[in-house]
């Protein structure tokens, strides 16, 4: 089942870096930010995993709990974020089953080749467990700013 906007999001779980297993249900009450990138170490998605963690601070005052997701396994994840200094969890999803339940698998073109890559999206779940708002194909610049801006309004609108 695919989420959609201002629906509950559907049950599941993924595991992420630290041990964690995350669920919906468990983050209830928490506005959650899950942001999905193509790959780990590469230029874009470090640039947006270090503007997610420089904003952090600001995201956890505003109630937020921050998940980077991509097809990289535990171990990638794990050096990634002890490279970067993450101050959140990354989920691992290898076997793609949040990247097309979320629909962020795109045909790309890479060196004149036809690929399945993972279209840069960031996904809002409020307080209720409610998909809130998405941002889809996405540039890093501005990104978190914008993100953040967002979930300042949801925790006004609370």
């Amino acid at each position: 089942m695919t989420p959609a906007l201002n629906k509950a999001l559907p049950e599941f779980e993924a595991q992420a870096t630290g041990g964690v297993k995350f669920t919906p249900q468990a983050y209830l009450g928490q506005t959650v930010i899950l942001y999905f990138y193509p790959k780990d170490n590469t230029p874009g998605c470090t640039t947006e995993a270090m503007q997610f963690r420089d904003r952090h601070k600001d995201f956890v005052k505003a109630g937020a709990v921050v998940f980077g997701v991509s097809r990289d396994n535990m171990a990638s994840h794990d050096k990634f974020k002890q490279n970067l200094e993450l101050p959140f969890e990354l989920i691992a999803d290898t076997e793609e089953k949040l990247c097309h339940m979320f629909g962020v698998v795109k045909n790309k073109i890479m060196y004149g080749k036809k690929v399945k890559g993972i279209e840069r999206s960031t996904f809002l779940i409020d307080p209720a467990g409610v998909l809130v708002e998405e941002w889809r194909g996405i540039k890093v610049a501005g990104h978190v700013d914008e993100v953040l801006k967002s979930v300042k309004a949801l925790k006004k609108a609370a």
